[in-house]
C-alpha cells in the first residue's frame, strides 16, 4: 500500500513538474511576442501605422525555426490579440495561443530563425480565423504586406487581402508570402496559459484578463494603436 502511495506521488509531482514547465514555456512566448513587435514597430521601414490602425488583430510568430518533416515542412506557435467587442472596435484582448504550419513556411526560413506578424485586416478574416483552422490564400486570401510609414504605395490587390504578412530574420524586414500555411488555434497552449481549457472566440471578445506575461504586448498595441480606424 505505502509504495502504491508512493508511486502516485511521485506520478502527480512529475505531472505538476511537466505542467508548470510547459506553462512557463508559453509565458515565455508571451514575452517574446511582445518584444518582436516593438522592434518591429520601432522600425523606420516597418508595419505601416495606417495599416494598423486598421487591423482587427494582429498574430506574432517569434523565433520560427525550419524542421523534418516530410518536404520543407515547418512550424510556429505564437499569439493573437484582437480588438474586443463585435465590431472589433474595443481595446486590444488578452492572447490567444495560435500555431502556423506548413511547407511554404519552409520554403521562406533557409536554416534562420523567422519571426512572423500577420495583420488582419477585416471582420471577415477574423472570423475565419477564429471559427477554425485556416489556409491561407484559400480561406482567407492573404498577401505581403507593404512596409514603411504608409502604405499608400501598397497595390489594389494586397489592401483587398484580408490577411498581411510579414517576416523578420537577421534583421531584415520584408512582406512575404505565407499562401499555403495553415493558422488554427492552439487549444494546449490556452489551457496552460489560463489554467483551463477555453476557446479562442472566448478569449479575445475581452472577457478573459491577460496573463502578466502578455502585459507588454497588449499595452503597447493600446498605445501605438487606440482606435480601430478601418471605418474612416
Amino acid at each position: 500500500m505505502r509504495t502504491r502511495r508512493m508511486r502516485f506521488v511521485a506520478v502527480m509531482t512529475m505531472a505538476t513538474t511537466v505542467s508548470l514547465a510547459g506553462q512557463g514555456k508559453q509565458e515565455d512566448r508571451l514575452r517574446e511576442c511582445g518584444t518582436v513587435i516593438k522592434e518591429i514597430l520601432g522600425m523606420r521601414e516597418g508595419i505601416p501605422k495606417d495599416l494598423l490602425n486598421r487591423a482587427e488583430c494582429v498574430i506574432v510568430f517569434p523565433s520560427v525555426k525550419k524542421f523534418a518533416i516530410g518536404v520543407g515542412g515547418s512550424y510556429g506557435r505564437g499569439a493573437m490579440v484582437c480588438r474586443t467587442g463585435a465590431d472589433f472596435d474595443g481595446p486590444w484582448s488578452a492572447p490567444a495561443m495560435m500555431a502556423l504550419e506548413g511547407g511554404s513556411i519552409g520554403f521562406q526560413l533557409g536554416g534562420q530563425a523567422t519571426d512572423f506578424v500577420l495583420l488582419v485586416m477585416n471582420p471577415r478574416g477574423a472570423e475565419s480565423v477564429l471559427k477554425s483552422k485556416v489556409k491561407l490564400g484559400a480561406d482567407a486570401s492573404a498577401a505581403a504586406g507593404p512596409k514603411g510609414r504608409t502604405a499608400a504605395a501598397a497595390t489594389d490587390a494586397t489592401m483587398r487581402a484580408e490577411i498581411l504578412t510579414y517576416s523578420r530574420s537577421r534583421g531584415l524586414f520584408a512582406g512575404i508570402s505565407l499562401e499555403g500555411s495553415t493558422l488554427r488555434a492552439d487549444g494546449d497552449g490556452d489551457t496552460l496559459v489560463y489554467g483551463r481549457e477555453i476557446d479562442t472566440k472566448s478569449i479575445i471578445t475581452g472577457t478573459v484578463p491577460a496573463p502578466a506575461p502578455a502585459r507588454a504586448f497588449i499595452d503597447l498595441l493600446n498605445k501605438q494603436s487606440p482606435a480601430n480606424l478601418s471605418g474612416k
